[in-house]
């Protein structure tokens, strides 16, 4: 049922309740959204068609393909990746490493001549500096007059000690000699006093008979029975007989005494022979012995002179290696001395590549593993292969190697020098020197 339409210029108003205008607002604001989403589902009813056309539309083989190389790029770099960080190992903390020899003089002198320069490449035996050889030729020439002096100090004891070795061995059989001569003239002192004893004996008998016949004839003179001449005759025989007996007693003691002197003598060549027999080899052992001691010195007089002619010869400083001059720090008129740095001489026909690898590198790392060594100053790889892993860290090689009981400790991940032997006959090895840095790549296993 329609409403009839007010007039124009007049307004109608019909009285309505609040409640019933309230639900009319959202209604109206409800109606408002209904109506685009009905547009839009208009519009999308509209498109559908058209983007189902599209999907339907059939991949170009062009870009199945590149999809698909796309695809097997990103797996391959995904396995290479995996592959290079599974069996390789490489690091850029390496370097050239060489033996450098220091050339320093064995002697102390003044330079006369230096044949080489800084970057020469040198031979073995190729002489490098001469040093002035005039007091090393004084040197040598006293230590070949000292040898000399200690040869004929040798010499003069070896004489003497044979000398004393002789008069020995004449004073023992000397001693020994009047050892037994002075028993025997003992002995036969002895005897005489022994026979002067008897002779004593037969003395007193004579000299008793003499005066008992002196006695009787002295009767005999006063009874008149002898002569007077009988009686002088018996006096003078008794006499006789007395002074026999006075000297038979003065030879006793002379025989004693002559015993005594002749024990004498025989206790002296005793004491002779025994001190010719104990100190004689004494003596002799200390002649002996002052013969080794001159025979010493004759040997160190002798190392002497050798030392001296060595000393002549070090001189002359020659290469002891093949390699490149380098560090050259000595001048002709400088004054060196033994011992003091003048150049360095680098083997440039034995090097090797020292890499430091982090720990966690080496663990899968062993000697005989081949590497590929890209050296940067030449732009260019070489081949070799490992050829030792160092027996400690490079910080344990340190001076102040660290400490780690004090309790301030920190994990740092440690380096391992691992050697690197460079194969060779390879093209540039030549041209490769000490210190130039490397980037080594091990294909571990």
């Amino acid at each position: 049922m329609s409403t009839p339409a007010a007039p124009q210029g007049e307004e109608r108003t019909t009285p309505t309740p609040d409640s019933a205008k309230r639900p009319k607002q959202p209604h109206a604001e409800a109606e408002a959204p209904k109506e685009k989403d009905s547009a839009k589902d208009k519009d999308s009813h509209d498109k559908q068609p058209s983007e189902q056309n599209k999907q339907k539309k059939p991949m170009s083989p062009r870009t199945r393909a590149l999809l698909i190389a796309g695809g097997a790029v990103v797996v391959l770099g995904a396995a290479g990746y995996w592959f290079y960080g599974t069996f390789y190992e490489e690091t850029d903390d390496a370097q050239i490493d060489g033996y450098i020899s220091n050339i320093a003089p064995r002697v102390g002198g003044t330079v006369t001549a230096v044949s080489v320069d800084d970057n020469q490449t040198v031979e073995s035996g190729k002489v490098l500096v001469q040093l002035d050889p005039t007091d090393l030729r004084v040197a040598r020439d006293q230590a070949r007059a000292a040898l000399a002096q200690a040869e004929a100090q040798l010499r003069a004891e070896q004489s003497d000690t044979s000398v004393t070795e002789v008069t020995n061995k004449t004073q023992v059989a000397t001693s020994s000699s009047d050892v037994a001569s002075g028993y025997a003239g003992v002995a036969e002192a002895q005897q005489s006093v022994a026979q002067a004893n008897a002779q004593i004996k037969q003395a007193e008998a004579d000299s008793q008979l003499a005066d008992t016949e002196k006695q009787r004839a002295e009767q005999l003179l006063q009874s008149g029975a002898i002569a007077r001449a009988e009686y002088d005759n018996r006096v003078a025989a008794a006499e006789a007989a007395a002074a026999k007996l006075d000297a038979q007693r003065k030879g006793v003691e002379a025989a004693r005494k002559r015993v005594d002197e002749e024990a004498a003598k025989a206790s002296a060549a005793n004491d002779r022979f025994n001190e010719a027999k104990t100190n004689g080899p004494q003596v002799l052992e200390g002649k002996r012995a002052t013969v080794d001691l001159r025979k010493a010195s004759v040997d160190v007089a002798r190392a002497q002179l050798e030392q001296a002619e060595l000393n002549l010869t070090y001189a002359t400083i020659s290469a002891p290696v093949k390699g490149v001059v380098g560090k050259r720090s000595v001048n002709v008129g400088d004054r060196v001395t033994a011992g003091q740095s003048l150049l360095g001489i680098t083997q440039t026909d034995k090097l090797w590549v020292t890499a430091d690898f982090r720990e966690t590198q080496v663990r899968r790392m062993h000697p005989g593993e081949h590497a590929t060594l890209h050296v940067d100053a030449l732009g260019r790889d070489f081949e070799g292969s490992v050829e030792s892993i160092a027996a400690a860290t490079g910080s344990r090689y340190s001076v102040l190697p660290p400490e780690n009981a004090s309790g301030n400790y920190v994990k740092v991940v440690q380096r391992l020098p691992v050697r690197i032997r460079l194969n060779p006959g390879q093209a540039g090895l030549e041209l490769l020197r000490p210190g130039m840095s490397v980037e080594p790549k091990v294909r571990v296993k």
